[in-house]
């Protein structure tokens, strides 16, 4: 090659490289910084487009519309499909959503977001990473287990079950499928009953010798008179696993009325307020007592010798389900002291106790600062999260067993171990229920 062809050639490949550099520096240079993961300048970490999960919601409710919001401002997810058996909730849904993709500066087509009446469908797309069951409670584990044998993890709404044996299902469908179970109970997850919790465990109030929990009624049978089925709204689809009931809008109330439905109230799909608001109470009560894998061994209905309902441990702690001065809330009373817990209060005895810091060598629980993003890490490492299924059927279980109780007006001698009653067939025919043919699972 003659030299001014070489140089020729060298200029000409000189001219390319400085080129496709620029390209290249152009390509980096437009690349949007969350792509590339790193910290924002507050410190969140920005998350790549490769790292968010992508979630499913099943339940366009009241629940389902704040976990949305929850789930959304974590910046961490994205949501893929809804699934809704009232036409109105899932319109009410998919406007929530957008008004948060907006507030928090996220992209996205309402477009894209799949719409299902049957969660089932939703469950087939290879896309969804995880659901979030915000159902009534006679839904869950139906819908549970089937997530758990689609490759889905699972955030589902308190208390976990209806019944002892659904909540057993969950778990099992749960650790069978290796899949990744938050509980919906939130309060594990905030500052005040932590500090609670590590006082009790630590032996700040000495030794535990009752605990009270302020939480409403049990439930009644539903005895509500039958009205005119709105239209959007699949009755049949409602009900799910449940024999018929007539629809009454206290079950589903429009979405022009912002309350939470009374469904909760009747034990054909909640269990009152004992389930309601217990499941958020006795598991606080189960997690100071680090008892979230058993329980109580027995169970006292109201009676000549125990006013309130009564469970007692094999540690002989006794918990009442008793009215005190604060609502849904727990007293622990100890040897040396007492301690009141509610949302957003904590009163100690001594006072001194309600700022103590727990030392490095003292007992500590896991820590979580923020159930939705504990769950999303939890996802990611593969690791239980804090309120795994296992606990939150523990806590279920609590609250089931006291409302057989009540039912049955007489005491009850459980087994955590055995999940079963002693010697009491009547009691144990009521750790389950039938199940429609369609939707119902195997207990």
């Amino acid at each position: 090659m003659s030299n001014d062809k070489k140089e020729n050639h060298l200029g000409a490949s000189r001219r390319d490289f400085l080129k496709q550099s620029a390209t290249a520096l152009a390509g980096v240079i437009i690349v949007p910084r969350y792509v590339l993961g790193g910290n924002r300048p507050d410190g969140s970490r920005y998350i790549a487009p490769s790292d968010i999960i992508s979630l499913g919601f099943i339940g366009c409710g009241k629940q389902g519309g704040i976990l949305s919001n929850f789930f959304l401002s974590t910046n961490e997810i994205k949501i893929r499909a809804v699934s809704e058996v009232y036409k109105d909730k899932t319109e009410q849904m998919l406007n929530i959503i957008k008004k948060n993709q907006e507030k928090y500066q996220q992209g996205g087509n309402l477009n894209d977001i799949g719409v299902y009446t049957d969660f089932r469908e939703l469950l087939s797309r290879k896309d969804i990473d995880a659901v979030v069951i915000a159902t009534p409670d006679h839904w869950h584990a139906a819908m549970a287990v089937r997530a758990a044998e689609a490759g889905k993890d699972i955030y589902c709404e308190k208390p976990l079950s209806l019944t002892v044996k659904e909540g057993r299902a969950m778990v099992n469908a749960t650790r069978k499928n290796n899949r990744i179970f938050q509980t919906g109970s939130m309060q594990r997850s905030w500052p005040e009953f932590r500090q609670a919790v590590e006082l009790v465990r630590n032996g700040y109030i000495g030794e535990i010798k009752s605990i009270k929990v302020n939480i409403g009624a049990p439930p009644i049978a539903y005895n509500l008179a039958e009205e005119v089925t709105p239209a959007g709204l699949d009755w049949k689809k409602w009900l799910g696993p449940n024999e018929f009931k007539p629809f009454n809008s206290e079950l589903a109330p429009p979405i022009t009325k912002d309350v939470y439905p009374n469904w909760r109230l009747y034990k054909e799909f909640g269990g009152g307020m004992v389930t309601d608001w217990g499941a958020h109470m006795f598991d606080i009560a189960q997690w100071a007592l680090d008892m979230d894998n058993s329980g109580p061994t027995e169970v006292f209905a109201p009676d000549a010798n125990h006013a309130f309902l009564t469970y007692k441990y094999k540690n002989n702690v006794i918990m009442t389900h008793e009215k005190w001065e604060w609502n849904n809330a727990v007293l622990f009373t100890g040897t040396e002291g007492e301690i009141r817990i509610g949302r957003g209060k904590l009163e100690t005895t001594p006072a001194s106790l309600k700022s103590q810091i727990i030392g490095d060598n003292q007992k500590h629980v896991y820590k979580s600062e923020n159930h939705y993003k504990d769950f999303l890490n939890a996802m990611r490492t593969r690791v239980k999260p804090i309120c795994d299924v296992e606990t939150g059927h523990r806590t279920a279980t609590v609250c089931n067993i006291g409302n057989i109780a009540y039912q049955l007006k007489r005491p009850l001698k459980w087994s955590p171990e055995k999940e079963k009653f002693d010697n009491d067939s009547e009691a144990n025919a009521l750790l389950g229920r039938p199940m429609s043919n369609e939707w119902g699972i195997k207990l």
